[in-house]
């Protein structure tokens, strides 16, 4: 196959398990070329995610590299065989890759946790609550450029209801649940969302209230999806410039810890629940 123009953010996290497993066998490019009988520099390109491998290739860099981890290298075998397009891929061109990137770590992942301060998950979000998001973006979007990025945002939702649907918890600070993106319609409507929602048994919102004080990572969006195997989870941090996908150990670490702590900040389920049904109620 010919190299990859821009790899995606799963084929360029397949290159670096990779890399980071020659590294730990203290392996050079030189020795791992000769296994597969090719030239060094498709070794880099492999690891780059810029080319691809196969699993059986994968296989015999895994075994030669010493990892006996077998969950880890049938999960980066799977990862290496995939070859399907999804859906996001129709956006491919029109839209920021990263964008993409999102839509797909979230419908490969098996659970999603997200933690926000400032507004209600993109997953969870109404069209009419995304559009002021998008709307309110600087520099300035076009109508078409919002209503394509909304429509995106709506179809990511299917991950929450395809036959077998990721299971997901979003940790909503209070400030967010108050501050009324659209207006007071669209947050009425957005607010009763999230506690239609809360009734779904792969979905579980919960509310940080303001008595919760001070917390790790304050201000920050933060989505945290878990793979087949945890050295495979990817956290992802959105920015005005567009996301960052973390995967080093002691990042991973950190933000499982980020929230875990929103998990004990938060109210329970039904406590939650009923918070943001007294919100929409009082709007």
């Amino acid at each position: 196959m010919p190299p990859r123009a821009t790899p995606t953010e799963r084929q360029k996290r397949l290159g670096a398990e990779l890399r980071k497993m020659r590294l730990a066998a203290q392996v050079s490019t030189e020795y791992a070329a000769g296994l597969l009988g090719i030239d060094r520099t498709k070794i880099s390109n492999i690891e780059a995610g810029i080319r691809t491998i196969t699993p059986e290739r994968l296989r015999t860099l895994a075994c030669n590299y010493d990892c006996g981890d077998e969950a880890y290298i049938d999960a980066l075998a799977q990862l290496a065989g995939d070859r399907t397009r999804g859906w996001w891929e129709a956006y491919r061109g029109q839209l920021p890759a990263g964008l993409l990137d999102i839509a797909e770590m979230e419908w490969n992942a098996g659970k999603v946790r997200a933690g926000l301060a400032m507004h209600v998950p993109g997953l969870l979000q109404t069209d009419a609550y995304a559009r002021a998001l998008f709307n309110a973006a600087l520099p300035e979007l076009s109508a078409a450029e919002v209503e394509l990025r909304v429509a995106h945002r709506m179809q990511r939702q299917q991950a929450l209801y395809r036959e077998n649907p990721i299971t997901y918890v979003g940790y909503v600070h209070e400030a967010a649940l108050r501050v009324e993106f659209g207006g007071t319609r669209v947050m009425r409507a957005q607010l009763n969302r999230l506690c239609d929602l809360s009734d779904h048994g792969n979905i579980d919102v919960r509310v940080i209230p303001f008595s919760a004080g001070a917390f790790p990572g304050a201000g920050q969006a933060l989505t945290y999806a878990e793979a087949v195997v945890p050295q495979l989870d990817t956290a992802e941090l959105d920015s005005a410039h567009g996301p960052e996908f973390l995967h080093g150990t002691s990042q991973l670490d950190k933000y499982r810890a980020h929230l875990d702590w929103m998990e004990t900040a938060s109210l329970p389920s039904t406590e939650s629940q009923d918070f943001m049904h007294s919100l929409a109620t009082d709007l």
